[in-house]
């Protein structure tokens, strides 16, 4: 099996090189560039298969780095920050990123969350039966809510009978919601089934996320039930 492809953007010098050794070491091959703009040229020549961007780079910062790689690919985003609480998350999540990491990070800890990704994602194999995410949500067909069609066996959405254009985070997302039309979801349960977490995550994932969905099917069909999570209008 071919090994995985990862972009690394991070200005940090020490950083950059002590990182991609570690994950050359745990078997991915890795392009690393210092800036958003080599960054760029880096993923549209090189097609990786996963990038990690540093949210604070020169020349064009890792947010829009994000949203560039986003209009031209599905490709999985990992946005690094320094501050947890920090703006610059949220601003990464909806600029299409995945998920994130805050610096400093574990080695381990960062593989982890790359392999989790890539599991999503489908690649590395995808998962195996009995792991998190094989076999979940609906069983195959075309599920209607409304104007809403989730094709479950060609992961296809239309709306008003026009496509819907999901990423894979997004798709699996509402297959979770489909599955379960009605039944409220908390973020807990999401980040578990969606985000392949089996330790606690940051929910501002999850809620990034549905608003990002919001925009594509409909604000009204997923309703917040406050201090539970969120729940498919059926």
């Amino acid at each position: 099996m071919a090994e995985t492809h990862v972009l690394f953007v991070e200005d940090d010098d020490v950083i950059r090189e002590a990182t991609q050794l570690a994950l050359e070491r745990d078997g991915f091959t890795v392009t690393a560039m210092p800036d958003g703009l080599s960054g760029l040229e880096a993923f549209r020549a090189d097609r990786p298969d996963i990038a990690l961007l540093d949210v604070m780079l020169p020349g064009m910062d890792g947010v829009s780095l994000c949203r560039r790689i986003r209009d031209e690919s599905t490709v999985p985003v990992i946005m690094l920050s320094a501050r947890a609480d920090s703006i610059d998350v949220v601003l990464g999540l909806e600029a299409g990123a995945d998920d994130y990491v805050t610096k400093p990070f574990d080695g381990a800890v960062l593989v982890a969350r790359i392999r989790a990704v890539l599991r999503r994602f489908g690649h590395a194999g995808g998962p195996a039966p009995g792991d998190p995410g094989h076999d979940r949500g609906p069983t195959g067909g075309v599920l209607v809510f409304g104007d809403l069609e989730v094709d479950t066996d060609g992961m296809e959405v239309r709306r008003d009978g026009a496509p819907v254009g999901l990423t894979p985070t997004e798709m699996r997302l509402l297959l979770e919601f489909s599955s379960a039309p009605g039944t409220v979801l908390s973020r807990d349960k999401l980040l578990e089934r969606v985000w392949d977490y089996g330790w606690g995550g940051d929910t501002r994932v999850v809620d990034v996320h549905v608003q990002r969905l919001r925009t594509k099917i409909g604000q009204d069909r997923i309703e917040t039930v406050r201090g539970f999570g969120y729940k498919l209008k059926g």
